[in-house]
């Protein structure tokens, strides 16, 4: 596209075109060294000869042998013809000139534009036979491969070189660069002989040449500007059209990835719900396992204290009975009454085992139930005290954590009974928005913490976990005991 908009002679078009290969080219040298030779022949034409040659040598860099640099090269040298350098010119043409990939018939073309310019460059510097004999040998070849588009450049060149020397023969020379650029229709080469015949201030013929020159340079104007609008509407339309097509394509794009993720979503949502309900299952299996054996963990403990409890407090005192009844004679008042008391006091004793094992009253006599439990275990020589029990609110607590709560208690007043050997025991209950609170306070000998899961009290510890409470125990030898109870309504 910048190749055809330079024909056309849009040469900043030709730039703005060029440039927007770049980002396309960037990994391969081959499309730089093409992008870098274009701009800097678009920078030629627009006289910016600086320009030029720094992007020609910028094309140089980026070729990789000498056979693909001699393009750039000579383009360099033509701008130093054109800056009047003639001597940088000359030493690039003649390194070039004696290069032997040029003896290829495929490379006559480029070789008989290096002799035309060296001749050119050779002429401009003073050696004119020099010059003239290689313009020549440059021009005959030119003839010889019919390459009639090169054949204009040496003839405009014959035309500079004559016309200080024959201007007749300056004209002829003149004239065929003009009739060879008007078949191939060359505008800028008609425009620069057009631009010698004038020079050579042919008076009669020169209002003709100069006629000839402005109309064609008009025309010419007016052809590059239509070129430039046309190429521009060209472009955006272009441009217009492949937006609307991304814009659709993106359209497509984001419907297919909305459906494929409107798929995907309810894909995760099945598996995420089924997770979701096997592990719900699997927890609770799992609590319901817990719960059951906590459950039989407490049960285990409480059959195998009542079964010590038997063996440690009753079976000895009913032995004793037995042989106490097999050796008294049970016809005298005396050893009778005796018997009497002592099968009074083991049922008296069964029956406090019973109470402390028996099922709890969760309704409404709740709290009658737990006053029943702890005076119990008041004796003349203990006072059991609990305080604020009706102001708990009982109702909003559910039967398991009722049990719990009262089968700490027990816990608490049994271990009290055998270990503490206390007067004095005194519980606070208490409650707010979200727990009851158990103060429970001792004036007995206490213990070491370590040998807490030692005397029993490790099964109320569990007890308390097992409905997400906490139970903090605090106590030392001869101090008392202290335990502060926290269950979650």
């Amino acid at each position: 596209m910048a190749a055809i908009q330079q024909t056309n002679g849009d040469y900043y078009g030709s730039k703005e075109t060029v440039t927007e290969a770049l980002p396309y080219a960037k990994k391969n040298k081959d499309h730089i060294s093409c992008i870098n030779n274009i701009l800097g022949i678009a920078d030629k034409e627009l006289s910016l000869y600086d320009d030029a040659i720094f992007y020609y040598k910028e094309s140089v860099k980026d070729s990789k042998d000498l056979e693909e640099k001699h393009a750039p090269l000579s383009n360099i040298a033509t701008v130093y013809i054109q800056q009047k350098k003639y001597d940088e010119a000359i030493t690039i043409l003649e390194s070039l000139l004696n290069k032997k990939f040029l003896e290829k018939k495929t490379k006559a073309s480029s070789k008989a534009r290096i002799q035309d310019n060296l001749g050119y460059a050779y002429f401009k510097n003073g050696l004119d036979k020099k010059g003239f004999n290689l313009m020549n040998e440059g021009l005959q070849l030119k003839n010889d491969i019919h390459d009639a588009y090169a054949s204009i450049e040496s003839y405009l060149h014959l035309a500079d070189y004559y016309a200080k020397k024959d201007l007749q023969k300056s004209d002829q020379n003149a004239l065929l660069a003009y009739t060879t650029a008007t078949k191939l229709n060359s505008i800028d080469e008609r425009l620069e002989a057009l631009q010698i015949l004038i020079s050579n201030n042919h008076s009669t013929r020169d209002t003709k040449y100069v006629q000839k020159y402005f109309k064609l340079n008009d025309s010419i104007i007016k052809v590059r500007n239509n070129f430039k609008n046309k190429s521009a509407k060209i472009k955006y339309d272009a441009k217009k059209e492949k937006d609307e097509n991304e814009k659709l394509r993106l359209e497509k794009a984001e419907n297919l990835l909305s459906l494929q993720r409107a798929k995907y979503m309810r894909i995760v949502f099945v598996i995420v719900f089924v997770f979701l309900v096997i592990l719900i299952a699997i927890l609770i299996r799992y609590y319901k396992n817990k719960n059951k054996a906590i459950e039989f963990k407490s049960s285990y403990d409480t059959e195998t204290r009542i079964a010590k409890k038997i063996h440690d407090e009753l079976a000895n005192d009913v032995f004793q009975v037995i042989a106490f009844a097999e050796s008294q004679p049970l016809a005298k008042e005396n050893t009778k009454e005796n018997l009497l008391q002592k099968l009074d006091d083991i049922y008296g004793r069964v029956r406090g085992i019973s109470r402390e094992n028996n099922s709890i009253d969760t309704g409404v006599n709740f709290t009658k139930s737990i006053k029943e439990m702890l005076s119990a275990y008041n004796t003349a020589e203990r006072n059991i005290m609990a305080t604020n029990i009706e102001n708990v609110n009982w109702e909003v607590m559910d039967e398991v954590k009722k049990v719990t709560i009262s089968r700490i208690l027990q816990e608490l007043m049994v271990n009290m009974k055998k270990h503490s050997q206390a007067s004095l025991v005194v519980i606070k209950f208490d409650s707010d928005q979200k727990s009851v609170l158990i103060n429970y306070t001792d004036n007995g000998k206490g213990c070491e913490k370590s040998n807490i899961a030692r005397n029993g009290l490790q099964n109320m510890v569990n007890r308390a976990q097992a409905v997400k409470g906490t139970i903090d125990i605090d106590t030392e030898p001869d101090k008392g005991f202290k335990v502060k109870i926290v269950i979650p309504e």
